[in-house]
């Protein structure tokens, strides 16, 4: 009987102790991952909790912009891409030159926006092979894209500060990115491919519904306070992106308008379906939009993306393929 009361004893003991050291472990876990939101010299064992829940990028904050020439330049190219109409548009104070977009109507906040076009992976990741020309191109020639394209626009010439600025700023927000690393929110997310054709009629649906009150029943937009400047611009007609932009591939405009329209959502909260992003995309793409000489564009057809509106092709689809879809073989 003594020996079955010590065993009980023991028993007991051995069983506190067991609490007590799951209790401490437990502790031990939750400082560690505490510590990570608030310590500001985090361990190593806290960066890694921190990149496990917190995986996206985040700018840096303008109050670290230099107080030197350099930062006047930095921060010259963030107004350039905030107000790019003011200085660049059809009155621009520097020269006339786009479409009265600015950059920020599709690089959303500045270009810092998690799947909103940001430019974290810009600085880490250029100069790079661009396929749609086969070249190898820098930051610069990237800009002059998008002016040329997005903005229908006229190119910058090198020497001008104006791009020497957008680039000062872009690459300034992607100092921290190791070279070669895509952060997390870069660039777009991916939707389910439809097994139908997107459908401009069920597209157009869902413009009169979710885009009319800011981009007009009739793509007119509406100007800024200041007339220089589209607050909301024109999605198709004269004053939109043309037809050698990037938007104007369905895939491309159906992930952006999916994951940051209606203007203010975020990916966090979408409020458009996969198949209505789909179907809007088509519409609004299916609509007049100026032209482009791309005939230079992919002289390597083998690399053009299976949403590329113009033949050649290297398979057998038609244009009216690759345009709407079904992009499912």
């Amino acid at each position: 009987m003594d020996k079955d009361k010590l065993l009980l004893t023991r028993l007991s003991t051995l069983l506190n102790i067991t609490l007590l050291l799951t209790i401490g472990i437990f502790i031990a876990l939750a400082a560690v991952h505490f510590g990570a939101f608030t310590f500001s010299n985090p361990t190593s064992a806290d960066a890694i909790i921190k990149e496990v829940i917190t995986p996206y990028w985040h700018p840096p904050s303008l109050n670290e912009i230099p107080s030197n020439e350099e930062g006047d330049l930095i921060r010259y190219g963030r107004e350039l891409i905030m107000h790019t109409s003011v200085y660049l548009g059809p009155k621009g104070t520097v020269k006339p030159s786009s479409n009265g977009m600015n950059c920020r109507n599709c690089h959303l906040d500045g270009g810092t926006k998690t799947f909103g076009y940001n430019y974290s992976a810009v600085a880490a990741t250029y100069p790079q092979l661009r396929k749609r020309s086969n070249t190898i191109i820098d930051v610069k020639e990237r800009i002059n894209e998008c002016i040329e394209r997005s903005l229908n626009g006229t190119r910058l010439q090198q020497g001008d500060i104006e791009l020497d600025a957008m680039a000062a700023y872009i690459l300034w927000l992607g100092k921290d990115v190791p070279k070669g690393q895509i952060p997390e929110g870069a660039g777009m997310k991916t939707l389910v491919l439809l097994d139908r054709p997107a459908d401009p009629v069920k597209g157009k649906i869902v413009f009169d519904q979710h885009c009319v009150e800011c981009h007009g029943a009739n793509s007119e937009g509406e100007m800024e306070s200041n007339g220089l400047e589209w607050k909301y611009p024109p999605v198709f007609g004269n004053h939109s992106y043309n037809v050698g932009a990037g938007l104007y591939r369905l895939e491309k405009f159906a992930s952006f308008v999916k994951y940051n329209m209606p203007f203010g959502i975020s990916y966090e909260s979408p409020v458009l379906t996969d198949e209505e992003a789909w179907d809007v995309a088509a519409y609004v793409n299916s609509m007049p939009h100026p032209a482009k000489d791309i005939s230079a564009d992919w002289p390597d057809i083998t690399l053009k993306p299976f949403d590329h509106p113009f033949g050649p092709f290297a398979d057998n689809w038609s244009e009216e393929r690759h345009k709407y879809g079904p992009f499912i073989k």
